[in-house]
């Protein structure tokens, strides 16, 4: 895996044809994508609970799949969960720090 070696350096701006772009000079966000997974998670088990109570109705209308889509959607989110925080454990031992700095 490779990593982009931030220099002082670097162009503050890059011209691709007749257009120039300007780089903004900001910090990088969430680059694991723990949080963003587990916030993804957290709300298909919130929709998949609050259409509990609406079962009947969902069966009556035909539209039970929105349960299960709830579920799957939870179920797939744990398994990238897992990716998530593996990637994050592996990039932070070739780094050499603990997991929790790389937040």
């Amino acid at each position: 895996m490779g990593y982009v070696e931030l220099r002082d350096d670097q162009p503050t701006q890059h011209e691709i044809g007749n257009r120039t772009y300007i780089v903004a000079d900001v910090e990088p966000l969430d680059v694991d994508g723990v949080r963003t997974v587990e916030v993804g998670v957290a709300l298909w088990v919130v929709g998949f609970v609050a259409l509990l109570p609406f079962y009947g109705r969902l069966e009556h209308d035909g539209h039970t799949w929105w349960l299960w889509t709830c579920l799957a959607g939870a179920g797939l989110g744990l398994i990238g969960l897992d990716y998530c925080r593996r990637r994050r454990r592996a990039r932070a031992a070739q780094v050499g720090v603990s997991p929790e700095e790389l937040d």
